[in-house]
């Protein structure tokens, strides 16, 4: 997985969509309190890396009316002589019938790429407002949004976070691109501005969350040691939506193995499991193909050449049984199928492809032979969806307008991606702040970032097992955004309300152990 972290980040570029309602409501108008953006030349687009609006909004959640305002705009990484050397575009909706921030959890959101912005948990997941999709995830016209009455904002403040080159955020003048566009630089220059924000808005009394989504997991694995080590300041809780692999090694053969439970997830949705296996619900029947992985299939593969015919028969039959694919086509790959493999072979006789971050879509592709899709079947089902709402709701409901482009994606190379030890960053936080909690949550039909490899992450994060009881696993039946299905979306919020609960000690409490 730590060859595939472009590729999702790539994959992350276009997605993390929606949700909506069949009719649109309108999000009330907005009431302006302060603008202080600068106007730019007539000809010239001029970047302002320091400049906010505030708005003043109301949303109904689980019946109940949150009044809050947004403030949008942007605030400067500032250099080590305090020059500001990029401008990083925020989101930050501030909860205003409450006004004890000491009691009041402030969460921090990023999503993927590395060069993605974070629009797609922002109006897709968490967030006040949803865009228009129907109730499976798939886009609906006309484009718009709506109130998301499973937004946490009962629960918690959110300020969603644009790297460098993507939403509106932009570097400043000539700043060297090596400050920004890499693991330990991301991390670097993340830390310093989650500072400064936490210090201008007045939230160092609050207690702390950071979620991150596909390669945002990465981000804010390490972020959870940078924020101790170099600003002290603690956290209550780390959330891992489709996790990478944080950069914990697997090697080749276990690598190779641990994707079988994800084929077997997505042959049992598309109903190529054996009758017994098939009239299964899905969590009944994946217990099995994680045991068989466990203890047949790792050790299995790598003894390599070492297995008789006989060994490598027996495997490929019971990879078969599991994965939906014929033991032909297993035995030709010597028991390794990659990824894009599967996602041709599976539904190859029917015509079909399916998708790589969500395996419940097909696609069609110019032939039927190959190794690989053509494209990724999911994408074009969201890629339309979700930029025009954004624009939309950013400058018309926010009151933020600039003619600088939202970039969903950026371009953010060449992105450094040695040294990768966040997941080993995220243990030691762990291990030395008592308070920090972490929920990792995922979709079982993703193929980027699967549900058994995030399951793997938190194995070996925590070997001796001391931290089990600070973390949590979720699994819903959808992809990488299993938000996207309204089922998922009022599940994985309420998942998100019980862990901010959970993490928040009791008045009084000492963290120690």
């Amino acid at each position: 997985m730590n060859k595939q972290i472009f590729a999702i980040g790539l994959a992350m570029f276009f997605i993390n969509t929606i949700h909506a309602q069949p009719t649109q409501q309108r999000v009330p108008n907005p009431v302006i309190e302060k603008q202080e953006e600068k106007k730019s030349s007539a000809v010239d687009l001029v970047f302002n890396p320091d400049h906010t609006i505030t708005t003043n909004h109301t949303v109904t959640i689980k019946g109940k009316p949150i009044p809050y305002k947004a403030v949008t705009g942007t605030l400067p990484v500032w250099d080590e002589n305090g020059k500001a050397i990029a401008g990083l575009f925020f989101v930050y909706y501030e909860r205003t019938d409450i006004k004890d921030k000491a009691n009041r959890p402030l969460t921090v959101s990023f999503n993927g790429g590395p060069g993605s912005a974070s629009v797609w948990m922002h109006i897709g997941y968490t967030g006040p407002v949803l865009l228009n999709i129907d109730d499976e995830g798939y886009p609906v016209q006309p484009y718009g949004y709506t109130q998301n009455p499973e937004s946490i904002l009962d629960a918690t403040d959110i300020v969603y976070v644009d790297p460098v080159n993507t939403g509106y955020s932009r570097i400043v003048g000539n700043a060297p691109k090596d400050k920004f566009f890499g693991i330990n630089a991301d991390v670097k220059y993340l830390g310093d501005w989650v500072n400064s924000f936490v210090t201008r808005y007045d939230r160092w009394a609050s207690p702390k969350f950071l979620i991150g989504e596909s390669y945002g997991t990465v981000r804010v694995s390490g972020l959870a040691l940078e924020l101790q080590q170099s600003h002290w300041m603690y956290l209550n809780g780390v959330v891992l939506v489709s996790p990478t692999d944080l950069g914990i090694e697997r090697g080749t053969a276990t690598g190779a193995a641990l994707w079988l439970p994800y084929y077997a997830a997505t042959a049992w949705y598309h109903k190529k499991l054996p009758q017994d296996l098939q009239q299964k619900s899905l969590t009944a029947m994946l217990p099995e193909v994680e045991q068989f992985t466990m203890n047949e299939l790792i050790p299995a593969l790598n003894k390599g050449s070492l297995l008789t015919d006989a060994d490598k028969q027996k495997l490929a039959s019971r990879m078969a049984r599991f994965s939906g694919l014929p033991e032909k086509v297993i035995l030709q790959n010597n028991l390794s199928i990659s990824t894009n493999l599967y996602w041709k072979e599976l539904l190859r006789n029917e015509g079909f492809t399916v998708g790589r971050l969500d395996s419940r879509y097909k696609g069609i592709d110019k032939r039927d032979g190959g190794e690989r899709p053509d494209f990724n079947a999911e994408l074009t089902a969201w890629l339309h969806s979700f930029t025009p709402p954004i624009n939309m709701y950013i400058r018309n409901e926010l009151n933020y307008k600039t003619d600088i482009t939202y970039n969903m994606f950026g371009n953010v190379y060449p992105w450094d991606n040695e040294n990768n030890r966040t997941g080993e960053s995220l243990r030691q936080a762990m291990a030395t702040n008592p308070f920090l909690h972490v929920l990792v949550q995922s979709g079982y039909y993703d193929g980027a970032c699967d549900y058994f490899n995030a399951k793997y992450n938190m194995w070996q994060m925590d070997p001796s097992g001391k931290l089990k009881s600070r973390m949590s696993w979720e699994g819903y039946e959808s992809g990488h955004m299993m938000y996207l299905r309204k089922v998922d979306l009022k599940m994985s919020n309420e998942h998100l309300r019980e862990f901010i609960r959970k993490a928040i000690p009791k008045a009084g409490t000492p963290a120690m152990y």
